[in-house]
């Protein structure tokens, strides 16, 4: 069951994708399409959230993961490597890179018991069945030799509004923010999906 809370997603940027996709704030998400579609994950500009890690709200991300280090969701056939994001790139340039999943500079590294926003082109192969998540799903973050982190997927908000950064804020308990992209333009709601600890 999809739920459409309160809580915020992280995102402002242009996204490139098929022109007759662009949903209304009302509309149904359509099917996901078999070809290649929505390819920006949409991130803020930087002068949103560098104020917010400025402040110390938002912590600073490590310049490196290490080897090894994925997030899947098997039910879903999204295995990635998790990479760390980049400020310049990810939020001035709008650059991020296809091929990978990645950790917003100022979030929480998985595994230290808060909150961490992690984003990917919304494209097959990537983010992109995420539209498709249930919650239950089982997301699985590997760490090179460290032992998996396992995580179920307890909220789905398929439209959090562009300039609603909440969701990528401290929470204070350890769980995993994934978003990627509804739409084309900067306007656009976030797909957001929250998963926290198997216990």
């Amino acid at each position: 069951m999809r739920t459409a809370l309160g809580v915020g997603g992280l995102v402002a940027g242009a996204l490139l994708i098929v022109a007759a996709f662009a949903p209304g704030p009302s509309a149904p998400l359509p099917e996901p399409p078999s070809t290649v579609i929505a390819p920006a994950p949409a991130l803020p500009p930087v002068e949103r959230i560098a104020p917010a890690i400025a402040r110390g709200n938002v912590r600073s991300a490590p310049t490196e993961l290490g080897e090894g280090w994925r997030v899947a969701i098997e039910r879903l056939g999204i295995d990635l490597p998790l990479r760390a994001g980049d400020i310049e790139r990810d939020l001035v340039k709008q650059a991020t890179p296809e091929g990978a999943a990645f950790l917003l500079p100022g979030s929480a590294v998985p595994g230290t018991g808060d909150n961490a926003y992690i984003y990917a082109h919304a494209r097959k192969g990537m983010f992109l069945p995420l539209w498709d998540a249930r919650v239950g799903d089982l997301v699985v973050v590997s760490r090179g030799a460290a032992a998996p982190l396992r995580y179920v997927v307890s909220e789905i908000h398929p439209r959090v509004p562009a300039d609603d950064l909440a969701s990528a804020q401290p929470t204070g308990d350890e769980r995993l923010t994934l978003q990627t992209s509804t739409g084309p333009r900067a306007a656009d709601p976030r797909f957001v999906v929250v998963a926290l600890p198997d216990r």
